[in-house]
């Protein structure tokens, strides 16, 4: 090969190399364009199951309250009054959510303790659900006239903090059905 030509080709090469470092400014856009919405497509979904972990929150302690109140029942003929005196250790208000009971109805045994109560989980955030527990007796047998403590969860409807204060009433139902009022969606039974 010449000398001439291979300096030719070597500058070529020189040339090209140079030519191909670093991105133009249309490939730089383009990424950018493609990043933003993929973005867009990913952060909705991203929120919505960060909402859905706070709302297990809530689900779980719900729950636990119900379960902590037939286990009172059992012992003390009636239902707790307030969170503390379940004996579970749930606080009445985390980051995201406030826990009470309320007396549902006016039946009071003879001890004085409520005979139906609703165990609340009030939302603190706007972009939250809230949850409604209720425990109440039902005469199961009626030759032997054993008392059943029954339970449900109830999740609203709506979001933000309004959403419990539309509390569950005393059950009406003869037989101890259990069902959630309008606007509410009972979590015991699939849709």
């Amino acid at each position: 090969m010449k000398l001439e030509f291979q300096a030719k080709f070597l500058q070529h090469l020189n040339k090209k190399k140079q030519q191909e470092e670093g991105f133009t400014l249309i490939e730089l856009l383009v990424v950018i364009i493609i990043i933003g919405i993929l973005a867009a497509i990913a952060l909705p979904s991203l929120l919505s199951q960060v909402n859905k972990g706070k709302q297990a929150e809530a689900k779980q302690n719900v729950g636990a309250l119900n379960r902590a109140q037939q286990a009172f029942f059992l012992e003390n003929d009636g239902f707790a009054t307030d969170v503390p005196s379940a004996g579970i250790g749930i606080k009445t208000q985390t980051v995201n959510y406030f826990y009470s009971v309320t007396q549902s109805g006016a039946t009071l045994g003879a001890n004085g303790l409520p005979q139906a109560v609703n165990n609340v989980g009030s939302a603190l955030g706007n972009t939250l659900k809230s949850y409604v527990g209720q425990n109440f007796t039902s005469v199961g047998d009626t030759l032997t006239s054993e008392v059943l403590t029954l339970g449900f969860v109830c999740e609203t409807d709506d979001i933000g903090p309004t959403g419990a204060t539309r509390a569950i009433g005393e059950v009406t139902a003869p037989d101890g059905a259990t069902a959630c009022p309008a606007g509410y969606k009972d979590l015991g039974r699939p849709r």
